[in-house]
Protein backbone atom coordinates (compact mmCIF):
# COMPACT_ATOMS: atom_id res chain seq x y z
CA UNK A 1 0.00 0.00 0.00
CA UNK A 2 1.29 3.57 -0.96
CA UNK A 3 1.59 5.52 1.93
CA UNK A 4 -0.62 8.13 1.05
CA UNK A 5 -3.77 5.19 0.68
CA UNK A 6 -2.76 4.96 4.72
CA UNK A 7 -5.32 7.84 5.20
CA UNK A 8 -8.18 6.17 2.94
CA UNK A 9 -7.37 2.68 4.80
CA UNK A 10 -7.75 4.59 8.19
CA UNK A 11 -10.66 6.95 7.76
CA UNK A 12 -12.41 3.66 5.93
CA UNK A 13 -12.01 2.10 9.33
CA UNK A 14 -12.99 5.32 11.43
CA UNK A 15 -16.05 5.55 9.36
CA UNK A 16 -17.27 1.81 9.39
CA UNK A 17 -16.09 1.31 13.60
CA UNK A 18 -18.53 4.62 14.27
CA UNK A 19 -15.67 7.21 15.87
CA UNK A 20 -15.93 9.52 12.74
CA UNK A 21 -19.09 9.91 10.76
CA UNK A 22 -20.42 13.01 8.20
CA UNK A 23 -19.56 16.38 9.54
CA UNK A 24 -16.51 15.26 11.54
CA UNK A 25 -13.46 17.14 11.27
CA UNK A 26 -10.56 14.96 10.90
CA UNK A 27 -7.33 15.64 12.97
CA UNK A 28 -4.42 17.71 12.10
CA UNK A 29 -1.91 17.04 9.87
CA UNK A 30 0.68 16.72 12.19
CA UNK A 31 -1.36 14.30 14.84
CA UNK A 32 -2.44 11.90 11.89
CA UNK A 33 1.32 12.08 10.59
CA UNK A 34 2.33 10.93 14.28
CA UNK A 35 -0.57 8.18 14.34
CA UNK A 36 -0.24 6.69 11.20
CA UNK A 37 3.31 6.78 11.15
CA UNK A 38 3.69 8.45 7.69
CA UNK A 39 5.21 11.45 6.48
CA UNK A 40 2.87 14.88 6.72
CA UNK A 41 3.46 14.95 3.05
CA UNK A 42 1.83 11.74 2.40
CA UNK A 43 -0.90 12.36 4.77
CA UNK A 44 -1.36 16.00 2.95
CA UNK A 45 -1.60 13.63 -0.12
CA UNK A 46 -3.73 11.45 0.83
CA UNK A 47 -6.40 14.09 1.72
CA UNK A 48 -6.36 15.58 -1.48
CA UNK A 49 -7.10 12.42 -2.78
CA UNK A 50 -10.52 12.01 -0.85
CA UNK A 51 -11.21 15.23 -1.30
CA UNK A 52 -11.13 14.49 -4.76
CA UNK A 53 -13.51 11.91 -4.28
CA UNK A 54 -15.53 13.73 -2.77
CA UNK A 55 -15.43 12.34 1.06
CA UNK A 56 -13.80 15.30 2.56
CA UNK A 57 -13.53 19.04 2.38
CA UNK A 58 -10.66 20.68 2.96
CA UNK A 59 -11.03 24.34 4.46
CA UNK A 60 -8.93 26.87 5.51
CA UNK A 61 -8.74 29.61 8.25
CA UNK A 62 -10.28 29.11 11.25
CA UNK A 63 -13.43 28.74 12.61
CA UNK A 64 -16.37 25.90 12.38
CA UNK A 65 -15.57 25.70 8.29
CA UNK A 66 -11.52 25.12 8.62
CA UNK A 67 -9.98 21.85 8.94
CA UNK A 68 -10.71 18.57 6.93
CA UNK A 69 -14.17 17.54 7.13
CA UNK A 70 -16.01 14.15 6.45
CA UNK A 71 -18.47 14.86 3.93
CA UNK A 72 -20.74 12.69 1.21
CA UNK A 73 -20.42 13.53 -2.08
CA UNK A 74 -20.48 10.38 -3.94
CA UNK A 75 -21.61 11.98 -7.14
CA UNK A 76 -18.63 14.60 -6.95
CA UNK A 77 -15.90 11.43 -7.63
CA UNK A 78 -18.44 9.20 -10.46
CA UNK A 79 -18.70 12.32 -12.29
CA UNK A 80 -15.21 12.96 -12.48
CA UNK A 81 -14.39 9.09 -13.13
CA UNK A 82 -16.90 8.79 -15.65
CA UNK A 83 -16.40 12.25 -17.62
CA UNK A 84 -12.50 11.28 -18.20
CA UNK A 85 -13.49 7.44 -18.60
CA UNK A 86 -16.14 9.10 -21.72
CA UNK A 87 -13.18 11.30 -23.02
CA UNK A 88 -10.02 8.51 -23.41
CA UNK A 89 -13.69 6.16 -24.72
CA UNK A 90 -12.77 3.51 -21.93
CA UNK A 91 -16.61 3.94 -21.52
CA UNK A 92 -18.56 4.04 -24.26
CA UNK A 93 -21.52 6.33 -24.61
CA UNK A 94 -23.83 3.99 -25.58
CA UNK A 95 -23.29 1.75 -22.79
CA UNK A 96 -24.02 5.06 -20.35
CA UNK A 97 -26.99 5.76 -22.43
CA UNK A 98 -28.29 2.18 -21.70
CA UNK A 99 -27.39 2.10 -18.17
CA UNK A 100 -28.98 5.49 -17.89
CA UNK A 101 -32.04 3.41 -19.15
CA UNK A 102 -31.87 1.18 -16.78
CA UNK A 103 -32.02 3.77 -13.78
CA UNK A 104 -34.52 6.18 -15.22
CA UNK A 105 -37.04 3.53 -15.80
CA UNK A 106 -36.18 2.28 -12.35
CA UNK A 107 -36.49 5.23 -10.43
CA UNK A 108 -39.80 6.31 -12.55
CA UNK A 109 -41.49 3.30 -11.63
CA UNK A 110 -40.44 3.38 -7.62
CA UNK A 111 -40.61 7.24 -7.26
CA UNK A 112 -42.71 8.18 -4.64
CA UNK A 113 -45.45 10.97 -5.50
CA UNK A 114 -44.92 12.82 -2.12
CA UNK A 115 -41.27 12.98 -2.32
CA UNK A 116 -40.25 17.06 -2.12
CA UNK A 117 -37.98 16.31 -5.35
CA UNK A 118 -41.11 16.70 -7.47
CA UNK A 119 -41.79 20.24 -6.43
CA UNK A 120 -38.19 20.69 -7.60
CA UNK A 121 -39.07 18.53 -10.84
CA UNK A 122 -42.23 20.77 -11.50
CA UNK A 123 -40.27 24.32 -11.33
CA UNK A 124 -37.61 23.33 -13.67
CA UNK A 125 -40.52 22.79 -16.03
CA UNK A 126 -42.33 25.86 -15.46
CA UNK A 127 -38.54 27.55 -15.85
CA UNK A 128 -38.44 25.31 -19.13
CA UNK A 129 -41.68 26.92 -20.48
CA UNK A 130 -40.97 29.83 -19.40
CA UNK A 131 -37.46 30.45 -21.48
CA UNK A 132 -37.46 30.28 -25.05
CA UNK A 133 -34.23 28.29 -24.51
CA UNK A 134 -31.29 27.38 -27.03
CA UNK A 135 -30.49 23.84 -26.75
CA UNK A 136 -27.53 24.01 -23.80
CA UNK A 137 -29.95 26.33 -21.72
CA UNK A 138 -32.94 23.47 -22.41
CA UNK A 139 -30.84 20.80 -21.58
CA UNK A 140 -29.34 21.62 -18.44
CA UNK A 141 -32.73 21.75 -17.20
CA UNK A 142 -33.32 19.05 -18.32
CA UNK A 143 -30.96 17.06 -16.88
CA UNK A 144 -31.95 18.50 -13.64
CA UNK A 145 -35.51 17.52 -14.49
CA UNK A 146 -34.26 13.75 -14.80
CA UNK A 147 -31.92 13.99 -11.80
CA UNK A 148 -34.88 15.09 -9.13
CA UNK A 149 -37.25 12.85 -11.16
CA UNK A 150 -34.39 9.55 -9.65
CA UNK A 151 -34.10 11.49 -6.67
CA UNK A 152 -37.91 11.07 -6.03
CA UNK A 153 -37.61 7.22 -5.70
CA UNK A 154 -35.46 7.81 -2.10
CA UNK A 155 -32.46 5.94 -3.43
CA UNK A 156 -29.40 8.30 -2.88
CA UNK A 157 -26.91 6.08 -4.95
CA UNK A 158 -29.18 6.09 -7.90
CA UNK A 159 -29.52 9.86 -7.65
CA UNK A 160 -25.85 10.28 -7.31
CA UNK A 161 -25.38 7.90 -10.13
CA UNK A 162 -28.23 9.63 -12.73
CA UNK A 163 -26.13 13.01 -12.02
CA UNK A 164 -22.72 11.75 -13.15
CA UNK A 165 -23.86 9.94 -15.90
CA UNK A 166 -25.95 12.78 -17.18
CA UNK A 167 -22.89 15.32 -16.82
CA UNK A 168 -20.70 12.77 -18.71
CA UNK A 169 -23.02 12.56 -21.93
CA UNK A 170 -24.19 16.74 -21.73
CA UNK A 171 -21.46 17.61 -24.25
CA UNK A 172 -22.69 13.93 -26.30
CA UNK A 173 -26.34 14.93 -26.17
CA UNK A 174 -25.86 18.62 -27.22
CA UNK A 175 -24.06 17.63 -30.29
CA UNK A 176 -27.10 15.42 -30.86
CA UNK A 177 -29.10 18.68 -31.26
CA UNK A 178 -27.33 19.47 -34.34
CA UNK A 179 -28.71 16.85 -36.04
CA UNK A 180 -32.56 17.58 -35.37
CA UNK A 181 -34.46 18.80 -38.34
CA UNK A 182 -36.40 21.34 -36.33
CA UNK A 183 -35.40 22.15 -32.47
CA UNK A 184 -38.13 24.01 -31.70
CA UNK A 185 -40.38 21.05 -32.54
CA UNK A 186 -38.44 18.61 -30.42
CA UNK A 187 -38.43 21.17 -27.70
CA UNK A 188 -42.22 21.26 -27.92
CA UNK A 189 -42.65 17.69 -27.41
CA UNK A 190 -39.75 16.70 -25.04
CA UNK A 191 -41.43 19.66 -22.93
CA UNK A 192 -45.27 17.34 -23.10
CA UNK A 193 -43.59 14.47 -22.67
CA UNK A 194 -41.82 15.95 -19.64
CA UNK A 195 -45.33 17.15 -17.78
CA UNK A 196 -46.94 13.69 -19.18
CA UNK A 197 -44.18 11.96 -17.18
CA UNK A 198 -44.18 14.01 -13.74
CA UNK A 199 -48.31 14.03 -13.79
CA UNK A 200 -47.70 9.80 -14.11
CA UNK A 201 -45.68 9.63 -11.36
CA UNK A 202 -47.73 12.39 -9.10
CA UNK A 203 -50.84 10.02 -9.90
CA UNK A 204 -48.76 6.92 -8.43
CA UNK A 205 -48.91 5.42 -12.03
CA UNK A 206 -45.10 3.73 -11.47
CA UNK A 207 -45.41 1.55 -14.26
CA UNK A 208 -46.81 4.31 -16.93
CA UNK A 209 -44.27 6.76 -15.86
CA UNK A 210 -41.76 4.11 -16.53
CA UNK A 211 -42.96 3.45 -19.99
CA UNK A 212 -43.09 7.43 -20.71
CA UNK A 213 -39.71 7.77 -19.41
CA UNK A 214 -38.23 4.77 -21.77
CA UNK A 215 -40.05 6.12 -25.24
CA UNK A 216 -38.47 9.68 -23.47
CA UNK A 217 -35.31 8.87 -23.90
CA UNK A 218 -35.50 6.28 -26.94
CA UNK A 219 -37.26 8.92 -28.94
CA UNK A 220 -34.87 11.81 -28.81
CA UNK A 221 -32.43 9.47 -30.24
CA UNK A 222 -34.51 8.43 -32.87
CA UNK A 223 -35.24 11.62 -33.98
CA UNK A 224 -31.57 12.69 -34.07
CA UNK A 225 -31.50 9.88 -36.75
CA UNK A 226 -29.30 7.64 -34.40
CA UNK A 227 -29.63 4.25 -33.22
CA UNK A 228 -32.00 3.80 -29.99
CA UNK A 229 -28.78 2.99 -28.15
CA UNK A 230 -26.08 4.69 -29.42
CA UNK A 231 -22.50 4.74 -29.63
CA UNK A 232 -20.04 7.79 -29.34
CA UNK A 233 -20.13 7.98 -32.84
Amino acid sequence: MRTHQTVSAWLEQELAAGRLMIGSRLPGERTMAEQLGISRASVREGTRVLEALGVVRAGVGSGPQSGTIVTGNPALALDSALRLHVASAHLPVRDIVETRLLLEVWAAEHASKDSPALDRAAVLLDEMDGHDDAPAAFLERDALFHVALAEAAGNVLVGAMMGSLRGSIAGYTQRLTTRLPAWDVTSGRLRREHRAILAAVVAGEGARAAGLVRDHIEGFYREAGIDDRPDAG
